[in-house]
């Protein structure tokens, strides 16, 4: 079994998202790539939360030709020749994304060779995995926030994620002072707590849009709400302003969703930065580079969960692994992948169950690929 061909199909999808009467149209980028073999399998991969064309040109573009022939089932292999290929002076961005969405479309037809689902070839640590529900976005108020959160809790969810610091970093152009923003914050997440109760666990996500001393100071102020972690709390990941913030705080601390090296998390964990660290399989290397991170986060007893939605790749992992943990069901993502893949789990009582079937146990509607792709506004339009 050969590789005969690569491509990359970049998707730009409208979503709806909300609850009751409030409801809001965003965007959401996706980046597909199948890896068709001689014998005629096709194992598809995907990646987000970047620019889906760039992405697709580096694939389509730059690596494909150089798969081609190779054993997919090689999959340390190929890794190792695109990392030398697309970053081989430890570069990131754009690359390790694209590397990512190879790599789980080689696990994928790992799993279709071997008659296997890749959450067994990663180890079958588990057969279900807990998830946490990302619901509390920054278009709510506060009393639709605390409606929204009891509507996830009677769906079965004890685990909830909201975002804070609404890209306040990014806005400061803006009349919207990064103290006033904390401030209603802390608001949210009162409001929430008092909506849910004290045996609902709140997880808070500043995705990486405050500075040291907002961060610390909202952490302060929002400790008596028995926050679960504080994800992505300082910009850029800065590993001694996280060492300094979790030595000041007693909430717990994540981070490494977007990170594309495994030493970037090497370097949080030996600074003691973090809790927990969060690779995600369609971004950080696909699920070859996210074991390795596992490994690490296993030898410094460091907790390792994934952050940045994705769930249905990123639960084959953490089944997988005998240190995974928690799943982040995010609203949004999820309803994007529902319009690609068909045979997507639904989660029970706050639990996805895994699938059976060989390899990633879901695929691209393929009929509906195409048309969403010749859909206006996506940019991946007439490259299916």
């Amino acid at each position: 079994m050969k590789i005969a061909r690569v491509h990359a199909t970049p998707l730009n999808l409208p979503v709806s998202v909300g609850h009751g009467g409030r409801t809001k149209t965003t965007s959401l980028s996706l980046c597909l790539v199948d890896i068709e073999t001689d014998d005629g399998r096709i194992g598809t991969g995907m990646t987000a939360i970047t620019e889906e064309e760039a992405v697709a040109a580096i694939v389509n573009e730059v690596a494909a030709h150089h798969l081609e022939g190779l054993d997919p089932l090689n999959h340390e292999q190929v890794w190792e020749r695109l990392y030398w290929l697309l970053t081989p002076r430890g570069q990131s961005g754009y690359a390790s994304h694209a590397i990512a969405a190879i790599d789980l479309a080689l696990w994928d037809l790992k799993g279709q060779a071997l008659g296997q689902p890749c959450w067994k070839l990663l180890g079958g640590a588990r057969a279900q995995v807990p998830v946490y529900a990302t619901f509390g976005f920054a278009f709510y108020d506060r009393d639709e926030l605390a409606q929204a959160a009891r509507a996830w809790v009677g769906r079965g969810f004890t685990r909830l994620k909201m975002t804070v610091g609404h890209h306040g970093l990014a806005r400061r152009d803006e009349p919207r002072p990064l103290d006033t923003l904390i401030a209603e914050d802390v608001q949210r997440i009162r409001a929430v707590r008092e909506a849910v109760g004290p045996d609902v666990q709140i997880y808070i996500d500043a995705n990486c849009s405050l500075d040291y001393f907002h961060a610390l100071s909202l952490a302060r102020r929002v400790e008596a709400y028995d926050i679960a972690f504080f994800e992505e709390p300082v910009t850029q990941n800065d590993i001694p302003n996280l060492a300094k913030l979790r030595a000041k705080t007693a909430i717990p601390l994540a981070a490494g969703q977007n990170e594309g090296h495994a030493s970037r998390f090497r370097d949080m964990l030996v600074a003691q930065a973090v809790d927990v660290v969060q690779p995600n399989a369609c971004i950080t290397g696909g699920f070859t580079q996210c074991a390795r991170i596992a490994g690490m986060a296993a030898a410094f007893n460091t907790r390792f969960a994934n952050g940045g939605a994705w769930p249905h790749h990123n639960m084959h992992l953490h089944a997988g692994l005998a240190n995974g943990s928690l799943v982040e069901y995010h609203s949004v993502a999820v309803e994007c992948c529902k319009q690609v893949f068909d045979g997507l789990p639904e989660p029970q009582a706050g639990v996805l169950d895994l699938p059976q079937a060989p390899g990633l146990g879901f695929a691209p509607n393929r009929e509906r690929l195409r048309e969403l792709a010749k859909r206006p506004g996506s940019r991946g339009a007439g490259k299916a």
